[in-house]
């Protein structure tokens, strides 16, 4: 080689390497080494993986991608890669989010001009069961299109059984023909229904309702599992081909693509995390660092953020230098490097000489009020120090990065201790709303207006005050209409704040038990009581992991102004983790009349614990007795009055007199589900889900006598005002 080819290949080598510098550091790996990140244009980051073994954390995160197949069996349709869930093709994956654990796709219905003679079953899902790494979320819906159906969501056992999980059914009882303006005036011709387990596949049942008019049972039938949004009345007229635009839609129905996003999650330690990552230990949810971005789930995923790139986008407007997760920014002539403007150049520091000069007549006043300011801001030093103790102490960070992520909460979560004082008036004991065996509560309205119950933590011990992060991050999650929402918390104190929704209506203790004759209605009582079973079934197998409340009583129990139930005080709350399937060891807590008998003496709480109070409040909405306080003159308690009574049918002698007025035999199905979730022994009891379905049960039964009762009340009327009509004409 010539001495001027070699030359020319340093320079050259010199060139490309300054070029590499100048353009930032190589990208940060979304997946490991030697293995393919991207089918098509889809990415696949750890811990998700094509081909190898090692290239995906588990087996549920294996992926396939079909470079064969089209996208449609039209004729004309054109190639690319489809990426799919292991061998599940199911499902095509669209994109995959490592900040949401997410992943988004579509999947066709799991029914389709459906001729239904018959039960017909048929398999759908987006992974083995045994893996339980990929799940629909809790605001996915079965859906069901037609008239006359019945769709149920059935879970396969490890014995062939099948045991249910949720179901819906649609019924057209007119002896018309359905039009588009019933679907979407009336929603009949439809239903749809939350997918409340966390299963990735199932077995879908699908058969015919018998006894209503037959004349739309033509309707095409369709069954799928949507996101939340997606399915409405009016795509329900373009299934069923109703309406001005049945002619376009009849080619494509049997191809019809549901959006679906599906959670995912890393369970019994699959994943592991990046040297500059953290993650909680509830399910392995992991984040970079603060100064770090990246993949957190791979060891070298989370690199620095060389923040002096763009030096004021965080916050530096002086000299910068970047440091491994951090960077230092600093005015070479002094001043305030954190502030626009805020370095001093030569010509302001000359003027700020002088005018020091001008003033030396007042030196003696500016040093007192120099020394005054000085020991104010020594003061605020301090207290801005405890509070940062506090935050740190209180894992404030990490409660940081784990609601950075979701959009809607992420700028609210976290309240300065500032803000609470003045939303309380420095907890003015006249804000004060009540307060019980884990705090008190106290009113507040937060500078954007919200007006949040403020719930102020008794003194915790260490092992309490490190299990919080945990609980705040579950609450956090914790969406239904029938639980109080956590609008964020204040983490500057040694004992954190909780800001929950105010709710003005009081407490159901308060409605049941003062001196009026009358209360709330028994219809109001049991649509109550099942908004209340509904949101603990939902802690109970809905969200990602389950929650027992531990204290479920009326006083926990808050009513909006239009009598809406909400679940309340989760004080006592504690999870269950995702892989544990026995009772918790714990020491005993919750309110005397609504614990568990089992609890008490054991201390192995469980779901049925809740199930057990549950009950005991369905005791206290039909007799209008304090659970904590009735004695008969025997000294028998609440429970086994109620038992004894019902067993000798005897129940009326107990029962509210409002109760016995306004029900009908719904009273004694609710008094013998009562029965059940009372049962000494908590494997007796039913489970919340099942009591929820049975309330349902309970209340379409009691809307249906209604309706009965109001068309024959009708037909009475019409009869009588055409007599009237006829004597007139005589």
């Amino acid at each position: 080689m010539s001495w001027s080819v070699l030359l020319f290949s340093v320079v050259a080598m010199a060139a490309a390497a300054a070029l590499v510098v100048a353009s930032g550091a190589a990208p940060a790996p979304i997946g490991k080494h030697g293995c393919e990140t991207w089918c098509g244009e889809v990415s696949v980051p750890y811990p998700f993986g094509l081909g190898p073994e090692r290239c995906s954390a588990a087996a549920g995160f294996q992926l396939t991608c079909d470079h064969g197949n089209t996208t449609s069996t039209r004729p004309g349709a054109t190639t690319r890669p489809r990426l799919f869930l292991s061998d599940y093709r199911g499902f095509e994956i669209m994109e995959i989010s490592v900040e949401n654990r997410t992943v988004s796709g579509v999947s066709p219905t799991i029914f389709s001009n459906a001729a239904i003679n018959s039960t017909i079953r048929r398999h759908m899902g987006f992974g083995d069961n045994r893996w339980k790494n990929t799940r629909p979320p809790s605001t996915s819906y079965l859906v069901a299109t037609g008239c006359n159906v019945q769709v149920t969501l059935l879970f396969s056992t490890p014995a062939g059984t099948h045991s249910y999980t949720t179901g819906c059914s649609s019924s057209c009882s007119g002896s018309a023909m359905i039009t588009d303006n019933d679907v979407r005036n009336y929603g009949v011709g439809f239903c749809t229904t939350p997918v409340v387990s966390y299963l990735a596949s199932y077995t879908v049942e699908l058969k015919r309702l018998a006894g209503n008019s037959t004349i739309n049972n033509h309707l095409p039938v369709y069954v799928f599992i949507a996101e939340e949004g997606w399915f409405g009345p009016d795509r329900a007229v373009d299934l069923m081909n109703l309406g001005a635009r049945r002619s376009r839609l009849k080619a494509k129905d049997d191809h019809l693509l549901v959006p679906l996003t599906l959670d995912w999650v890393c369970i019994h330690g699959s994943c592991n995390a990046s040297v500059n990552a953290n993650c909680t230990t509830l399910d392995n949810v992991c984040h970079c660092n603060p100064g770090y971005k990246g993949n957190p789930y791979l060891t070298d995923g989370c690199q620095d953020i060389d923040e002096c790139m763009r030096p004021m986008d965080h916050g530096c407007f002086g000299e910068c230098r970047n440091t491994q997760g951090s960077f230092n920014c600093w005015c070479s002539r002094g001043g305030n490097a954190s502030q626009p403007n805020g370095c001093l150049n030569p010509t302001r520091k000359t003027g700020l000489i002088i005018g020091l000069s001008i003033a030396t007549g007042a030196s003696s006043i500016l040093f007192f009020l120099g020394a005054l300011l000085i020991i104010r801001k020594l003061k605020d030093h301090k207290a801005d120090k405890l509070k940062q103790k506090f935050f740190n102490q209180n894992h404030g960070q990490l409660l940081q990065q784990l609601v950075s992520q979701r959009s809607d909460i992420g700028g609210r979560m976290i309240i300065p201790l500032k803000e609470i004082e003045k939303a309380t008036n420095n907890f003015d004991q006249t804000r004060k709303l009540g307060g019980g065996g884990h705090g008190t509560v106290y009113k507040g309205i937060l500078s954007d207006l919200h007006v949040v119950a403020i719930k102020r933590s008794n003194i915790m011990v260490q092992r309490e005050s490190d299990e919080f992060i945990n609980e705040v991050a579950i609450l956090s999650q914790v969406n239904h209409k029938n639980i109080v929402k956590l609008h964020g918390c204040c983490l500057e104190t040694e004992v954190p704040l909780l800001a929950y929704e105010f709710i003005s209506n009081g407490t159901l203790s308060d409605h049941l038990h003062n001196e009026s004759p009358k209360s709330i209605s028994w219809s109001g009582r049991l649509r109550i009581v099942s908004e209340v079973g509904r949101a603990i079934a939902y802690l109970h197998s809905a969200v990602l992991v389950p929650i027992i409340h531990r204290d479920i009583k009326s006083s926990n129990i808050l009513l909006d102004d239009a009598f809406t139930a909400k679940v309340s005080d989760f004080g006592a709350s504690r999870y269950i983790p995702i892989d544990q399937t026995g009772r918790t060891e714990t020491a005993v807590q919750g309110t005397i009349g609504y614990l568990d008998p089992m609890y008490y003496y054991t201390g192995q709480l469980s779901e049925k614990s809740d199930v057990y109070s549950f009950g005991i409040l369905l005791v206290e909405l039909l007799t209008r007795k304090m659970p904590t306080m009735y004695r008969t003159s025997a000294g028998d308690g609440l429970v086994a009055q109620f038992v004894e009574l019902l067993e000798e049918g005897k129940l009326v002698d107990i029962l509210d007199s409002q109760v016995v007025e306004e029900g009908c035999g719904e009273v004694e199905e609710v008094a013998a589900l009562a029965a059940s979730c009372i049962k000494l022994r908590g494997e007796d009891r039913p489970t919340m889900r099942q009591v929820e379905m049975a309330l349902e049960g309970i209340q379409a039964n009691k809307q249906l006598v209604l309706t009965d009762l109001g068309a024959e009340r009708d037909e009475e009327n019409y009869s009588t005002r055409t007599s009237l009509s006829l004597e007139e004409v005589s």
